[in-house]
């Protein structure tokens, strides 16, 4: 049997800005230099409504309660891994509200840390693109 080459992953990301900062994460994948920043988000596992997913996630990667999410955007990419595979993204982009917590960096994840910037510190950071996107739209 032959091992599948594409696949498709939806994704729920979410835009968190408190007290005029935006909370970002950064990628745990070492090969990022500079590091690569994202939104806090990720998978969103089988019978998983994406607003669950998204603060399932937040939490996870974060520590950070989050509520009311509200949809800015959708979009999708193809790209190929080192090892041939294809993957079709689907992103699915939130702005949400702050519940509260402190900030609880991931261990063994796809992120190492979470941070709040501002949005000038934001858009000089190595961001991935469709993070960019969605700052631009959340922050004008």
């Amino acid at each position: 049997m032959r091992k599948r080459r594409e696949y498709s992953s939806a994704r729920a990301y979410g835009v968190l800005i408190h007290d005029s900062q935006v909370l970002l994460v950064q990628s745990s994948n070492p090969r990022y230099n500079p590091p690569m920043w994202w939104l806090p988000g990720g998978g969103i596992d089988f019978g998983e409504r994406p607003t669950e997913a998204l603060i399932r996630e937040f939490d996870e990667e974060t520590g950070i309660a989050i509520h009311k999410p509200v949809l800015v955007h959708a979009d999708a990419d193809v790209r190929a891994r080192p090892n041939g595979e294809k993957v079709h993204t689907i992103r699915i982009i939130y702005s949400c509200e702050y519940v509260g917590g402190e900030i609880r960096h991931e261990t063994d994840g796809t992120t190492a840390m979470a941070q709040w910037f501002n949005k000038e510190e934001a858009m000089n950071l190595n961001l991935a693109e469709y993070a960019r996107d969605a700052l631009e739209l959340v922050m004008r």
